[in-house]
């Protein structure tokens, strides 16, 4: 799809974006509501809800509100997307130079699929530029301790093994943005009683939705960086030390060969690493933003999840498959058939068949998704997949091992098993993980040779 002509002339007709205010009110619930204007065009009003009952700390006003300004920073991509003003203007806050600079990276990575996708091609000093017109307020020092992790559970396989794996830690709690049953389950199965699971409701505008029906610039947002900044203000409001993701190295590689295009761009080190320092830099607040997984590939982490059984009937790695009211899978996406691949190794065909309610390898219809998977495509998936290396392996291990199904044979007989396997020795030692952490993983890891 090649959009340039509309992008070009959305961005004359509608050549600013403004941030103009959020308000906020505490009563039952912790109300968060943001307003952004396309001048010419419409106003947006999404909204963040926090339960009250989850908010551990008497939260110092002025900390609170930067953390809720910061939120719009980044729910401000979600709309500027569908025209992509050139002028993006913050009136509800200040801003510094390095924070603009942090802002414009994340933004134009963040939205590297988006800009492919739509066959747009420019630069990142050129997509966006952003000013502030809000004087400068300082922030209250001021001595926060936190106490224990906040786990963000998504309810896929990842989030299963951080919190099977942080099982034993003291003052944990879960945090579900707009919570799901899958994600409730895990949450419920690793033992977190309900009041152990801080609860966020995220409300897009619906007019964004009426625009991209009505052909306006539409595409993938960095979402995972929106969890970050939520994930946050809930620390801070539960009063937690660190906040868990589940992030894998397998992340941090490129989805379109050759480019630093990466659908999980928002999901890499490198994001975590500046977002770390960015929040350091300006909250000085001592809470710690990690992946518990980043030492892992998705084939060590199918490893350990293949053994932790008790999850197995409630986890969903399937987007769709989480929003349907009986919570299939959908197996018709790659997010199901590389779950299924990556597994594969480690669960019986019937034990896959229990989870999916069907053999994947028998499906004709997915063989242009599984190459995209396995690296014989120009690009991978556009989803949350392992890396190539990965997903060879873990197809050439079934098919050494004689099981037969319509892509176990396509592959047989149109590519080379791949059973080296000394990448799964590989642990990343690039992560911001205490070494208790990285001991503790290893640990696990040797549990199941």
């Amino acid at each position: 799809m090649n959009r340039l002509e509309d992008f070009n002339q959305l961005r004359e007709e509608y050549p600013t974006f403004i941030y103009h205010d959020y308000v906020y009110e505490e009563q039952e619930d912790l109300k968060i509501t943001y307003h952004f204007e396309i001048p010419g065009l419409t106003d947006f009003y999404p909204t963040l809800v926090i339960h009250k009952s989850d908010i551990k700390i008497t939260p110092v006003k002025e900390i609170l509100e930067y953390l809720i300004f910061q939120i719009g920073l980044i729910e401000c991509i979600s709309y500027v997307k569908c025209t992509c003003s050139k002028n993006i203007l913050i009136q509800a806050g200040y801003i510094d130079e390095g924070q603009i600079a942090f802002l414009k990276k994340l933004f134009y990575n963040g939205l590297g699929e988006f800009l492919y996708v739509n066959g747009i091609s420019i630069s990142e000093e050129d997509l966006f530029t952003i000013q502030c017109n809000h004087e400068k307020e300082e922030l209250p020092s001021i001595d926060y301790q936190g106490e224990g992790n906040l786990i963000c559970v998504g309810g896929g396989k990842d989030s299963c093994v951080s919190l099977e794996l942080l099982k034993q830690e003291k003052n944990n709690m879960c945090l579900i943005i707009n919570p799901k049953k899958p994600a409730l389950s895990c949450a419920t199965l690793a033992g977190y009683p309900d009041s152990s699971i801080m609860k966020v409701e995220r409300n897009l505008d619906r007019k964004i939705i009426e625009l991209n029906a009505q052909g306006f610039l539409n595409g993938h947002t960095p979402f995972s960086s929106v969890v970050a900044f939520i994930s946050y203000l809930c620390a801070y409001l539960a009063g937690k030390e660190n906040i868990v993701l589940s992030n894998e190295s397998s992340a941090n590689e490129s989805t379109v060969l050759g480019t630093n295009i990466n659908h999980q761009y928002s999901k890499t080190f490198e994001f975590e690493h500046d977002f770390r320092e960015y929040m350091d830099r300006v909250m000085h607040l001592n809470i710690s933003y990690f992946s518990l997984l980043r030492g892992l590939s998705e084939y060590n982490i199918a490893k350990l999840f293949s053994h932790y059984r008790i999850y197995h009937p409630v986890f969903r790695s399937c987007n769709l498959g989480s929003k349907e009211k009986d919570w299939k899978w959908c197996c018709n996406c790659s997010k199901c058939l590389f779950i299924y691949i990556i597994l594969s190794p480690f669960l019986t065909k019937v034990e896959r068949i229990n989870i999916f309610g069907q053999d994947l390898y028998q499906r004709e219809d997915l063989l242009e998704m599984f190459q995209e998977i396995l690296g014989y495509s120009k690009n991978k998936p556009f989803e949350c997949v392992g890396t190539y290396e990965e997903a060879r392996y873990a197809v050439s291990q079934v098919v050494q091992k004689g099981e037969e199904g319509y892509l176990l044979d396509y592959y047989r007989e149109h590519y080379p098993l791949e059973l080296d396997g000394s990448f799964i020795e590989k642990y990343n030692e690039e992560n911001h993980l205490d070494e208790q952490y990285n001991t503790m993983i290893k640990k696990e890891l040797d549990r199941y040779v």
